[in-house]
């Protein structure tokens, strides 16, 4: 049987309109007495508007921005840093799993985390919050103390756009005092092209990068690469001090008493990587024989291996390193002198350049003398934007021919691509000199084009089409 509909009884309507009106009346009266909602902020002190906020911030990244590390709707918080120094950190698990797998997986894969509250004790909390705001904005604010940490975030939670601005960022900060240190993380953190910058720097700069602090900070697997290393371009005693320096580092390290011994020990087999029988005799005897480090027996056989001509048998390598081949970049299509034509009278001989390929600048090919062998002092200069990034003040002897002689900078120094520097020689001696003809603005050499314009520096006469500083000497 159908169930009946019945029309309801005055009563009943009298009732009902009754009981809309009484709870009319109290919605009213609780909007005039409840007090204002609190304003909510996030960890950063950014006020966030909690009454139609959405409104005023009209597209949905300014939206998802407002919500990084901010309590408002937060289903998720972490816990992150190790114990003792860690800072709770809240967020929004859609957000997360948007834009990294990892999180996804954490939140809603089949093995998903139902906790409220997720320890992360790994990563530090800077870095994590540098993570979390690129995910909610795309904005990316890397700074040189956490770089490496925020790198590691990025690979642990597989956000690569992150983690490519991370190597980024560190290539353009790398120099020879952190290129031992970011080689060290480039292998850890298997990033090749990082990798392949480190050892360009450390290739070039190799005295300079293995006396820095950094060299002493790195591990022994990267200790052993380096020290094997062929292309380091600096001298064998260079490489001896710097493992001694890295063994007394690791003795600290471990706790141990900084003694012969315990340093010998910490560096294991990497003694025998240091090509010790390639340094002249007056370093090693000056230097590595005196060290304690070495046994007397080894200290004997070296000896007897450079002055016995039966030598004995050694276990360090004998075969000296390649080091770098400089590369030259000359300017001019032809020389020439003729009397009373050029002098050099202790005035400014200048020009600039660019490159559209990072290079180091060792040196300078400089013409001598017209008139015979003669000697000259000479200051050379490297700046950029009136900032002199290196400088030396040397002798040099030539003999007269049209050749050019190289001076060299105490270190080679990291040139940029896409920026004009100059280089700048005085010289004193002979006044008479050969001079450079038919200057190109555009040289082509190697892998390696140079571009040069005059230089306002310049007192001397020397511009692109002709004058001195004939050649730049580089490693690339």
């Amino acid at each position: 049987m159908a169930a009946e509909l019945y029309p309801a009884s005055a009563n009943t309507n009298i009732a009902n309109s009754n009981a809309a009106a009484n709870a009319k009346k109290n919605a009213l009266q609780l909007q005039q007495t409840a007090p204002p909602p609190p304003q909510l902020h996030n960890l950063n002190n950014n006020n966030i508007e909690s009454s139609n906020w959405q409104s005023s911030h009209p597209t949905l990244r300014e939206r998802n921005a407002l919500m990084f590390n901010n309590e408002l709707m937060a289903d998720v918080h972490f816990i992150v840093g190790p114990a003792g120094a860690s800072k709770k950190v809240p967020a929004h698990k859609y957000i997360l799993a948007v834009g990294s797998s990892v999180f996804y997986a954490m939140f809603y894969g089949d093995l998903a985390e139902v906790k409220s509250e997720i320890h992360i004790p790994d990563v530090e909390p800077a870095a994590f919050l540098i993570l979390l705001k690129y995910l909610y904005s795309d904005e990316i604010d890397l700074e040189a103390d956490t770089v490496l940490a925020t790198l590691y975030a990025a690979k642990k939670y597989i956000v690569p756009a992150l983690a490519k601005a991370c190597v980024n960022f560190l290539e353009t900060s790398l120099e020879a005092k952190n290129a031992c240190v970011l080689l060290s993380q480039s292998r850890l953190f298997e990033e090749p092209d990082l990798t392949l910058r480190c050892w360009e720097v450390i290739d070039a700069q190799a005295e300079l990068a293995l006396k820095s602090e950094g060299f002493c900070e790195i591990d022994l697997p990267t200790l052993e690469i380096i020290v094997t290393r062929e292309t380091l371009n600096t001298k064998e005693d260079v490489v001896f001090e710097a493992v001694i320096n890295w063994a007394e580092a690791e003795c600290k390290r471990q706790g141990l008493s900084v003694t012969p011994v315990n340093k010998r020990n910490v560096l294991g087999k990497a003694l025998y990587l240091v090509r010790i029988p390639t340094m002249t005799l007056e370093e090693f005897a000056n230097g590595a024989a005196q060290s304690d480090i070495l046994t007397l027996e080894e200290t004997r056989s070296i000896f007897l291996w450079y002055t016995a001509a039966n030598k004995p048998q050694l276990e360090f390598p004998l075969i000296k390193r390649k080091g770098l081949a400089p590369q030259r970049c000359h300017r001019f299509q032809s020389s020439a002198y003729r009397s009373n034509q050029w002098r050099y009278r202790g005035r400014c001989d200048s020009i600039q350049f660019a490159v559209d390929k990072r290079i180091f600048i060792a040196g300078l090919g400089l013409y001598g003398s017209s008139c015979g062998k003669a000697e000259y002092s000479v200051k050379i200069e490297l700046k950029r934007q009136g900032v002199v990034l290196a400088q030396n003040l040397t002798k040099f002897v030539s003999d007269g021919s049209s050749n050019t002689f190289s001076v060299w900078f105490e270190h080679p120094v990291q040139v940029e691509q896409d920026t004009f520097y100059t280089v700048s020689a005085i010289l004193d001696g002979n006044e008479l000199s050969y001079f450079g003809q038919e200057g190109m603005t555009e040289v082509q050499c190697g892998k390696v084009t140079f571009q040069f314009q005059c230089s306002s520096d310049s007192t001397n006469g020397t511009g692109v089409q002709g004058g001195q500083i004939p050649e730049l000497i580089f490693y690339a």
